[in-house]
């Protein structure tokens, strides 16, 4: 199935949870805390309605901007795969390789991701997401059929800009569509996931497996995969379409201290583990460069490395967001976000747009 068709897809089912309204209304399992003072930009108008209650949780924090907002109910992801899965015998799920062969290369995309420890024995992801000046949504989501998690999204992939804003009424039910573009996150059960651009990734042309975007696929660890082995399993099972943006990698990370650098090589999933207590990726393939030059690739790779190397892999959350500082980038393709997930505790401090002297601070049940 090719890249429209799915949006067609994604956007049927959608529309038909708005009909319907979804399950249930219980709350979901999250509990935000912010270091500072928001409001709701819209108003839930009929109580029960999971769609406006969603929307009506809409909070600005910063004026990056960053919002949060506390997805109610089921956005349908499940129902997706399995419309997706059952396409596999027609024409149209046969996606052409020329994804594959010719991925879009985008100058200036660069991202930093880490897992350590802490000196309590909690582990850590560290996350800087790099691109151009976008508003972003920390989004809170507790599926029926899947494992509650937080993530970050780049909301102007929904139609958000300096102009068009969440608040504007006629724009904000996009916003509904944000649990299918997690650019990171972490899940209930410790699981979290960064993805970072490289040179080209082959995420596989197989016409028995079901195609995925590459954020759809963060969708999916974030949802079924209790820990590092489960996403890496779960990421076997599909083919991986970059779409009209650049080819990335990911790297995963767990509670128990497990992770691994996720890569696609001509259609087959390559997974890379650290030999130490913690691990970096940046923007370079694993599969192309050997552990031991990875530090001449990269610069942030080689400021991160000597950080951790130095601290043996365990980092304080304000240390781990200090590492971030350090390895932020400034320009035309900024740092956009500084994340640190507290694997452990469900902790989440961003900071946003390189201003580290606000870090704002919230909570994911774990």
């Amino acid at each position: 199935m090719n890249k429209s068709n799915r949006t067609w897809l994604v956007s049927l089912i959608w529309s038909a949870m708005l009909l319907t309204g979804g399950c249930s209304p219980a709350a979901p399992g999250i509990k935000p805390t912010l270091t500072g003072e928001s409001a709701p930009l819209a108003t839930a108008t009929q109580p029960g309605d999971e769609k406006n209650i969603t929307l009506a949780s809409l909070q600005k924090v910063s004026d990056f901007p960053l919002y949060t907002m506390h997805y109610v109910g089921d956005y349908g992801f499940g129902e997706y795969l399995r419309e997706l899965k059952s396409k596999l015998s027609s024409v149209e799920s046969r996606r052409s390789p020329v994804y594959d062969a010719n991925p879009v290369r985008l100058p200036g995309f660069a991202c930093t991701t880490f897992a350590a420890g802490t000196p309590q024995g909690e582990r850590l992801l560290g996350r800087n997401f790099d691109w151009y000046h976008h508003p972003a949504l920390l989004l809170f989501t507790d599926p029926p059929d899947g494992y509650a998690s937080v993530s970050m999204v780049d909301i102007s992939y929904l139609g958000f800009s300096e102009e068009v804003k969440p608040d504007d009424k006629a724009a904000l039910a996009e916003l509904l569509k944000a649990p299918y573009l997690p650019f990171d996150g972490m899940n209930a059960r410790g699981l979290a996931v960064g993805m970072m651009a490289v040179d080209h990734s082959e995420g596989g042309n197989d016409p028995r497996k079901a195609t995925l975007d590459d954020l759809e696929a963060i969708r999916l660890v974030l949802d079924y995969a209790a820990n590092v082995e489960q996403a890496i399993d779960l990421l076997g099972q599909y083919n991986i379409d970059w779409g009209n943006g650049p080819a990335i990698h990911y790297l995963l990370a767990d509670a128990a201290g497990n992770s691994a650098v996720v890569e696609f090589i001509n259609g087959e999933r390559r997974v890379f583990r650290s030999p130490e207590s913690w691990q970096i990726s940046t923007n370079f393939l694993f599969a192309e460069v050997p552990l031991a030059r990875a530090g001449e690739e990269c610069w942030r790779y080689k400021t991160a490395e000597t950080a951790l190397t130095r601290s043996k892999g365990v980092l304080s959350s304000q240390e781990a967001m200090g590492l971030l500082q350090n390895v932020s980038q400034e320009g035309t393709t900024a740092t956009i976000w500084s994340v640190v997930y507290n694997l452990s505790s469900g902790q989440v401090q961003v900071a946003m747009g390189r201003d580290y002297g606000k870090v704002y601070s919230f909570e994911l049940k774990r």
